[in-house]
């Protein structure tokens, strides 16, 4: 049986985990000497009022080998299957945690770790695309080729609504630049070889959503994509950034969805950005 298996960084529609057959691994959030399993013992509104309750922002931790050993023993049968496709590994250690336990597991499943270069609803389109052609009748090297094309063709364009996150967390790449200047803008971030590096730094939320749009436009032009819209606790700019953009793609589908904590945790609440998923 092929079982897919993500970690929380990727972002993934509530529906789809029952729907696809998607296993979850939750990240580690520390806040101080407490540590919390993302999704299980804390879920997204939890999170931020612990932030607003302590004024401070957690440090997030890839789950170790031996919770991976533990987590796939749990998901699966002996002789199966996994494929786990992970957050890009230039921004964290969890693709080389799920390789470890692949190696100490290798006589027990079959687990082939996937760095998708890629994060949130990035992440849960690559799962769910490799879900539908294994239900399509396609063969392993068929879908692991199926993923390693769509690689290239993700786009993920986020703008921040503060910058007081990304100062903290220290992995957004340039950053220190757009620190030393006005701190009021809105920085766009792109996520692009599996770096997200800040691109451009706009003066309004409302220019700022409007040249996401633009950016993604220049990227994809006509191509058919699935159309992804994020945020992090602020629904009402997902809504309005998916409508302004349903215009401007050839949108296969649309979605919207919550940013996941262990990524808002690096970029802050307000983040909200667009997501282009080849749909070809």
């Amino acid at each position: 049986m092929l079982r897919i298996v993500t970690d929380g960084a990727a972002d993934i529609l509530p529906q789809w985990e029952k729907e696809y057959g998607i296993d979850v691994i939750p990240v580690n959030l520390l806040f101080g000497e407490k540590s919390y399993l993302q999704g299980v013992e804390l879920d997204n509104e939890g999170f931020y009022k612990l932030v607003d309750e302590n004024k401070k922002i957690p440090k997030t931790a890839q789950p170790s080998p031996h919770q991976f050993i533990e987590f796939y023993r749990k998901i699966a049968q002996k002789g199966d299957t996994i494929l786990s496709i992970h957050i890009t590994a230039k921004l964290s250690g969890t693709y080389a945690s799920a390789t470890s336990a692949a190696e100490e597991l290798k006589g027990e499943f079959n687990i082939i770790p996937i760095d998708s270069a890629s994060g949130s609803l990035g992440i849960g389109l690559m799962c769910r695309e490799a879900r539908k052609m294994e239900r399509a009748g396609k063969t392993l090297d068929e879908i692991l080729a199926g993923i390693e094309s769509a690689k290239n063709k993700i786009r993920v364009i986020l703008t921040l609504d503060t910058l007081e996150y990304a100062k903290l967390s220290g992995r957004v790449g340039t950053l220190q630049a757009t620190l030393a200047s006005v701190l009021n803008v809105k920085p766009i971030a792109v996520l692009r070889d599996g770096v997200v590096n800040i691109v451009e730094k706009v003066r309004t939320r409302k220019a700022a959503l409007e040249r996401v749009i633009s950016m993604a436009k220049e990227e994809v032009s006509d191509a058919p994509v699935y159309l992804a819209v994020v945020h992090a606790r602020d629904e009402k700019s997902g809504q309005s950034l998916l409508a302004q953009a349903q215009s401007h793609f050839n949108a296969k589908e649309t979605m919207l969805g919550d940013l996941s904590v262990s990524i808002a945790a690096n970029l802050g609440p307000g983040t909200v950005g667009l997501i282009l998923y080849p749909a070809d």
